[in-house]
């Protein structure tokens, strides 16, 4: 039986850095297969920032073929212009996956760092450190970004969540309230 192969686009977008990870899945293991940084700092117009993230994440895409997309979704801060900013890149990476008919898979950032360090809260650099031993990553291949990491956590997250049943979305907030929707599968 041949194991099937999965590549998995991560993005976590930026206005002046954007952040892309590339992992490619086989059966149940997942290893790196590029990951690097959309460097916008230099252009100081916003709309030519938003084209050159459609041309830069559509050419990913075309290098790649992923068969599917992770994006870490906006981080709700107290800016709202930063806010409008970060949504517009999210929505141009977006319209790149959709062009190319990818599936799209949209993660918190709280989700992200949970999947890969079991902790929420935690640092950048405990994310990127904690990718590079569960993916085996060199020293040398540790980016100088952090949001190269950060979307490769993306990819990976959407990777460790690809193998959990789907939830019927049914949540309970105490195991009083589990036994009360479930009475048939209490047993007396």
């Amino acid at each position: 039986m041949v194991k099937a192969e999965k590549i998995i686009l991560g993005i976590d977008p930026g206005t002046n850095v954007m952040g892309y990870g590339v992992i490619k899945v086989i059966g149940n293991k997942a290893e790196m297969v590029s990951m690097g940084v959309i460097d916008l700092r230099k252009m100081h117009d916003p709309y030519l920032r938003l084209g050159h993230i459609f041309e830069r994440v559509t050419g990913i895409i075309d290098s790649f073929l992923p068969d599917e997309m992770a994006i870490e979704a906006p981080f709700f801060g107290k800016n709202v212009q930063s806010m409008l900013k970060l949504g517009r890149a999210q929505g141009v990476a977006i319209a790149a996956a959709i062009h190319h008919d990818i599936p799209i898979h949209e993660y918190a950032p709280l989700k992200i760092k949970m999947a890969i360090t079991g902790n929420g809260s935690a640092s950048k650099p405990q994310v990127a450190g904690m990718l590079q031993r569960m993916l085996n990553l060199n020293p040398e291949e540790m980016p100088k970004f952090m949001d190269a990491t950060d979307a490769l956590g993306a990819a990976y997250c959407h990777f460790l969540q690809m193998g959990k049943p789907e939830s019927d979305g049914t949540s309970y907030s105490s195991w009083k309230d589990f036994v009360n929707k479930n009475k048939e599968r209490v047993k007396k």
